[in-house]
């Protein structure tokens, strides 16, 4: 009862007139920006960071925003590969499977709908789940102490790379970089400056939003430069809709699909690292072994279309519960959401719900709303959204820079940010080229000092005993999933790339 009056409190605070209208325009840009090629919801939540701050949103309202384009982002992500059989982001690739078929069929229409049905069956299943579980997770993490949240910290940087990772080393180097770069400014225990070079200006480390904006939006602006070209001419292309909404038969013949992906997306989404890419991919394998006696998945089966789409969006609510319970982000989008938290002074863990419960539940609520929203949006708008699709990079690029550019520049106020924020956009682009992730850099800037701190505060404790960080029952649990989340990669990330991407060919063949 206590669980259901504070999600009522929640409600209370999400339904106002401007909650109401950032959830909307959220959604919309969300889902926009989804259906864009390439720019996904973690480079979505980035650009529109400095819109958030811009507007002097307090805390509650930014965040309802920013978890609206998350979340429309999600939804956004199936128009490309629908129609172009070209994934808005990793998650919208097992969409692709089927979701291209039925649309070369004349189904498009029916495709789109049917995708934005399983995205909001598995998006408001999965915020129940957050509902239930947050709750309970923030009972054991008061169990935490310094040694064991060190150990926590190191799972999630571990299980990073996921199993979508086909380079450890890459996610290793990554999380490494951004630890190193999370060192710079002055030492909170010594006083004494580190890697500051003598500028004050990195006296109080680097800006969390600067860091985000300029890896992942600033970036995406160079590697547009570097091939102006773009791909304005695939985008071009014409694909009959057909009808707008699918029969009652077909939707109730994909019912037991969406209940049962959104149950494993979740499950996938609350693995701190594993993310949506792993929730479609496990969704689609499982329900094909399950359900596809005629072997019609890969061919345009409407239920190749619900489970990837109910899975992926059930994953992105489950990423939610390690990030809020825990402060430990599940997936790329939600490691830029805990920068938005700290940026805001409030820090996500086992505090948060009792210290800002009005920030928490006002959130949830808002994820309910939003579900509803992009649901009565998404099936009359598809129109609308795929002609979002013939927007040239070269129009869109120079906005994307724009909105980066005035947007820090009117948070900080300060020319030396926008000079960090083009070095980083540099660094994303420099690593992108070589296939490096972005979102352990991302982790490492925001974990790092925390990491830090506990480690010294847990060998303090102990008088120097380095043995305390393994001499709890918890603390070895977190460390033996760490080495499994990271051994695993190596032995099936492969396997699972190299199975997404026969099936891509098959079903591109057929």
């Amino acid at each position: 009862m206590d669980t259901l009056a504070s999600l009522g409190d929640g409600f209370a605070i999400a339904l106002t007139w401007q909650n109401l209208l950032l959830a909307l325009l959220g959604c919309f840009l969300g889902t926009i920006m989804g259906a864009l090629p390439g720019l996904g919801p973690s480079n979505g939540v980035a650009i529109l960071i400095p819109l958030a701050f811009t507007l002097g949103l307090d805390a509650t309202a930014a965040l309802i925003l920013l978890t609206s384009v998350y979340y429309g982002a999600m939804y956004g992500g199936r128009i490309s590969s629908i129609l172009l059989n070209i994934p808005g982001d990793e998650p919208a690739m097992m969409t692709c499977l089927d979701g291209y078929p039925m649309a070369q069929a004349g189904r498009a229409g029916e495709a789109l709908a049917l995708s934005g049905i399983a995205s909001f069956v598995g998006a408001f299943l999965a915020t129940w789940g957050l509902i239930l579980l947050a709750p309970q997770l923030v009972k054991i993490a008061l169990l935490f102490g310094p040694a064991e949240y060190f150990a926590l910290f190191a799972l999630a940087f571990a299980t990073l790379g996921g199993v979508s990772s086909t380079n450890q080393a890459k996610s290793a180097f990554a999380a490494m970089l951004g630890l190193g770069l999370a060192m710079i400014g002055v030492d909170s225990q010594t006083g004494v400056p580190r890697f500051t070079f003598g500028e004050v200006h990195l006296y109080d480390g680097l800006d969390f939003l600067v860091a985000i904006v300029g890896l992942f939006a600033l970036s995406e602006v160079f590697v547009f430069l570097e091939h102006r070209h773009g791909n304005a001419d695939a985008q071009g292309k014409k694909m009959v809709i057909g009808r707008l909404t699918p029969s009652w038969s077909l939707i109730r013949s994909c019912t037991p699909t969406m209940l049962r992906t959104s149950v494993l997306g979740f499950l996938a989404g609350v693995l701190p690292g594993a993310g949506a890419s792993l929730g479609s991919f496990i969704s689609y394998s499982l329900e094909k072994k399950l359900v596809d006696k005629d072997n019609t998945f890969g061919k345009g089966d409407p239920r190749g279309v619900a489970a990837p789409e109910a899975g992926n969006n059930a994953a992105a609510g489950g990423a939610l519960v390690p990030m809020l319970a825990l402060g430990v982000p599940g997936s790329g989008t939600t490691a830029v959401l805990l920068a938005v938290l700290l940026s805001l002074n409030i820090t996500p863990g086992p505090l948060l719900f009792s210290q800002n419960p009005d920030v928490v539940w006002g959130l949830i609520a808002a994820l309910f709303i939003a579900n509803f929203m992009l649901l009565a949006m998404n099936i009359p708008m598809v129109g609308l959204f795929t002609r979002v699709l013939l927007v040239p990079p070269r129009v869109l690029m120079p906005v994307v820079a724009m909105v980066s550019f005035v947007g820090i520049y009117g948070i900080s106020g300060s020319s030396f940010d926008l000079m960090v924020m083009v070095g980083f956009g540099v660094l994303g682009w420099l690593l992108r080229k070589f296939d490096v992730p972005l979102v352990p850099v991302i982790l490492g800037t925001l974990l790092g000092n925390a990491m830090e701190s506990n480690l010294r505060r847990a060998v303090t404790i102990s008088d120097g005993d380095w043995w305390t960080l393994v001499d709890s029952p918890l603390a070895l649990t977190l460390w033996a999933i760490a080495a499994v989340g990271f051994i695993l990669p190596l032995i099936f990330g492969r396997m699972v790339k190299s199975k997404m991407q026969r099936e891509d060919e098959s079903s591109l063949a057929d």
